[in-house]
C-alpha cells in the first residue's frame, strides 16, 4: 500500500471555462512530487478536514500560499502583509496540530514552514527586503530565485541533501523567533534560515523553498519512507 499523504490546499476565487467561483486549489507539482516519491496524495480542503480524517493519513504536507495572519503570533500586519487567509490559518493549524499529536511525518513547504513555527510558538519576519544585507528570495510573480543553502551537520536535512544544495525560493517572509521545539538546519548565504526540523519526532522537517518545483524528490521520498 502506498502511504496516504495529505496535502493542504488553497481556497481562492478561481475562473475556468464558464465558471468564476470559490475553488479548492493546489499546484499540481505538489501532488506529482508526492506520487513520484511513492505516496498517495490526498488533497485536504480548507475548513472541511476533521481530526478523524487526519487519523487515517500516514503523513502531512503543509503547502505554500498566502501570509500567515500576524495576529496568530501577536503582531500587527505590516504594510507588505496584504494577502492573508485567516480561515486557512485556522483550518491548517487544526490539521497540523492533529498530525503532530499523532506524530505523523510532517513536511512543511514555504508558508508551511512559517505556519509550523507559529503553531509551536515562534514568530515571523513580515517582509525580508526590510532587513539589511538580505538578498532576493522573491524575484516576482510566478518566478523562483535560485539560492544555495548550507545545511547543519548532524541534522536530517544534512543527511538527505549533503552540505549544500541549490534550491528554488519564492518568499518575502521568514522565521524571526524560532520555536523552542524546532532546530534550524539550513541557511541561505545571507543568513536567512531556510529550514527547520524537530529532532525528537519521527519526521518533522520544514523548508522555506519549493522542492516540488524541481525534479529532486529526496525530501518527499524521506517523508514517504517515514510514513511507511
Amino acid at each position: 500500500m502506498r502511504p496516504l499523504i495529505g496535502i493542504t490546499t488553497y481556497r481562492e476565487l478561481a475562473q475556468w471555462g464558464t465558471w468564476h467561483v470559490p475553488a479548492v486549489l493546489l499546484p499540481a507539482a505538489y501532488a506529482d512530487a508526492v506520487a513520484d516519491a511513492g505516496g498517495e496524495p490526498v488533497l485536504l480542503p480548507t475548513g472541511a478536514v476533521s481530526a478523524d480524517l487526519v487519523a487515517r493519513l500516514d503523513g502531512l504536507v503543509v503547502a505554500g500560499g498566502a501570509d500567515v495572519d500576524p495576529a496568530r503570533y501577536g503582531a500587527r500586519p505590516g504594510p507588505h502583509t496584504t494577502v492573508v487567509r485567516p480561515e486557512r490559518d485556522e483550518s491548517e493549524l487544526a490539521v497540523l496540530q492533529a498530525a503532530l499529536d499523532r506524530d505523523l511525518p510532517v513536511l512543511g513547504i514555504c508558508r508551511g514552514m512559517q505556519l509550523l513555527n507559529v503553531a509551536l510558538g515562534g514568530t515571523l519576519v513580515q517582509h525580508l527586503p526590510e532587513l539589511e544585507s538580505t538578498g532576493v528570495h522573491d524575484p516576482g510573480a510566478g518566478l523562483y530565485q535560485q539560492r544555495e543553502v548550507r545545511t547543519e551537520p548532524d541534522t536530517e536535512l544534512h543527511r538527505l541533501l549533503g552540505a549544500t544544495a541549490t534550491v528554488a525560493c519564492h518568499h518575502h517572509q521568514a522565521l524571526d523567533r524560532i520555536a523552542e521545539d524546532l532546530t534550524p538546519s539550513a541557511w541561505a548565504e545571507d543568513g536567512v534560515v531556510e529550514a527547520v526540523e524537530a529532532a525528537d519526532r519521527r519526521f518533522c522537517l520544514a523548508v522555506q523553498w519549493h522542492p516540488e518545483e524541481t525534479t529532486d524528490r529526496r525530501l518527499f521520498a524521506a517523508q514517504v519512507a517515514a510514513a511507511r
